[in-house]
């Protein structure tokens, strides 16, 4: 039996990221947001799920499509959105924006423009927590095009012979940009890949907040053990474009809309809740309300808030 608690966390979770989204597509297309943006709508059951098992001091590695995973993993939104506006009160400074947001206060140590290149970060990152001796697990969440680079077999491979705390957690959302799933993959299952290299794969429906968070749960504590990483895939579905503004040529509206009527990883959660009477219809219209009221405040602060001053475009740089 679930407490709650945890129950009542991971809807706001997912109500939280939902809300976030829509108002970036909002004013993306508005013209109010620089860069391009990547939404992640219709996968939020992923980030929470996997999210709810680590604490603070644990890592995770993100995607282009990284809002939810940073907003899963504690990051404040008021300077999530700010950063995504370009403010200077964003949490990278606004200097990141959207496909390279961080806060390394939380564990969160960025959003990744380069397709596959979050690997080699999170395996070094438990590698450290490894060396260092703490119980502390890194999380890489991916996609299925990603899986194709040769990044994830390095990673994987160095990973699994080390027995590092990771923990690749693949969001099969059925698209690589523009390329379908079904094209480019020679297996039907990305956790299939995972006995090339000795470690569990696991796969588990990515819309199901519960069964990922389940799945995902058995996997990190094994690693706190000691025993190695893991492979978990989610298989989900991209309901967004590629990017805000994709003219999505590639695939039909109707099938858009059928596959997020029957996946809808929210409205499959408040049906269940409601159904095992674990949540009443005025607790999740409460959840939902206060969640739609931080995502408002989060905006007229970013709005508020000023750029940067162009003094400081070299600070926090490398030589």
């Amino acid at each position: 039996m679930y407490s709650k608690d945890l129950l009542r966390s991971l809807y706001s979770g997912m109500v939280k990221i939902r809300r976030f989204e829509e108002t970036i597509e909002k004013h993306f297309l508005a013209g109010e947001i620089p860069g391009f943006t990547h939404l992640y709508i219709g996968e939020e059951a992923v980030a929470v799920g996997v999210c709810h098992n680590l604490t603070p001091k644990d890592y995770i590695e993100s995607t282009h499509r990284g809002h939810g995973h940073c907003i899963a993993k504690g990051a404040e939104i008021k300077p999530m959105m700010a950063e995504i506006f370009g403010r200077s009160t964003g949490v990278c400074r606004g200097k990141g924006g959207s496909m390279h947001i961080a806060d390394f206060k939380v564990g969160m140590l960025g959003a990744n423009g380069v397709v596959g290149g979050g690997y080699t970060l999170a395996v070094g990152a438990a590698l450290a927590a490894k060396l260092r001796r703490t119980d502390q697990v890194a999380v890489v969440f991916f996609g299925d095009g990603a899986s194709n680079r040769g990044t994830f077999h390095e990673a994987a491979n160095m990973a699994a012979a080390w027995k590092l705390p990771a923990l690749f957690v693949c969001e099969n959302n059925e698209w690589a940009s523009t390329t379908p799933y079904r094209t480019t993959t020679s297996v039907a299952d990305i956790a299939d890949r995972a006995a090339g290299y000795g470690m569990p794969g696991v796969k588990v429906d990515g819309n199901d907040v519960l069964a990922v968070y389940e799945a995902a749960g058995e996997l990190v504590r094994r690693a706190r053990k000691g025993e190695g990483p893991a492979l978990l895939e989610c298989k989900t579905y991209r309901v967004k474009g590629h990017f805000v503004g994709d003219p999505e040529k590639y695939r039909t509206r109707e099938e858009v809309q059928k596959r997020f009527s029957e996946s809808d990883p929210i409205k499959l959660f408040e049906e269940r809740a409601v159904k095992e009477k674990w949540l009443g219809k005025a607790e999740l219209d409460s959840v939902r309300e206060g969640m739609a009221a931080e995502v408002v405040d989060a905006l007229a602060f970013a709005k508020s808030s000023p750029y940067p001053d162009p003094q400081e475009l070299f600070t926090d740089l490398y030589d």
